[in-house]
């Protein structure tokens, strides 16, 4: 079940069912891949602002719930069985069971160093995981030579779910745009997780994730770069939800 919220299409899920979505994609071995989305506030105020951003959000296979706002607007809406599919710890709950399954895995993303320190931590975490690759991208925008040389490089080590780790909304934008061009099962945006995991930065207390206070603790780590993320972006997401979820209806 889904359910939209402002102008994006959100899954009614959890981690378990997230999870179960995209093993059985693998198992098919299904192609093009399926995108899976983390979604937020930031993500559904950018995608009302920018229809190109809100096209590739319609495309992707899995939108789910990655912000407790918008889990509380799914449940007050009666999907009482959804809950927050944290992208960090899908991610690590997808490495346990490829570490089972012989998933083969690729990072790709993150600061430079990053996707080589969070292969040794998830591999030492669990023992079997198969790493085919890691790449860190340049900030900039990829030349045609280059973005075709990062593609065939991933298809040359023929990897089954490619981890994308560039933030949102670059990371879905990329998904939508190489879904074609990469011959793998899934590929899942998960943005900060490549940070946390590889303990670059550190994770918000459980308890304040569960309040919905994360976007505090970040703000807190890093401010120059998170402000106006966390203020602006949630004061449009109110008025927007005000506006055309209450008004509207």
């Amino acid at each position: 079940m889904n359910s939209e919220i402002l102008r994006t299409r959100i899954d009614a899920v959890g981690p378990a069912a997230a999870v179960l979505q995209a093993a059985g994609r693998l198992a098919s071995n299904a192609r093009p891949a399926l995108c899976i989305v983390q979604a937020n506030v930031h993500t559904l105020v950018t995608a009302e602002e920018d229809p190109a951003y809100e096209r590739a959000l319609g495309a992707a296979g899995l939108v789910v719930p990655d912000g407790m706002p918008l889990v509380w607007i799914l449940r007050w809406r009666g999907h009482k069985n959804v809950g927050r599919v944290y992208g960090p710890d899908l991610m690590l709950m997808m490495c346990k069971r490829g570490a089972k399954e012989g998933w083969r895995c690729y990072l790709y993303g993150g600061r430079p160093g990053v996707p080589e320190l969070l292969k040794q931590r998830l591999v030492t975490r669990f023992p079997g995981l198969n790493v085919v690759g890691t790449y860190s991208p340049p900030f900039r925008a990829l030349s045609p030579e280059e973005d075709s040389a990062a593609c065939e490089a991933i298809n040359a080590v023929k990897p089954d779910i490619l981890w994308v780790g560039l933030g949102g909304p670059k990371q879905d934008l990329w998904m939508y745009q190489h879904r074609e061009k990469l011959d793998v099962s899934v590929m899942h945006g998960v943005g900060a997780a490549f940070d946390f995991l590889s303990g670059r930065i550190p994770q918000a207390p459980r308890w304040m994730m569960n309040v919905g206070l994360e976007w505090f603790f970040r703000l807190l780590v890093e401010p120059r770069r998170l402000w106006k993320r966390y203020t602006l972006t949630n004061v449009k997401f109110v008025y927007y939800l005000i506006m055309k979820e209450l008004f509207h209806r």
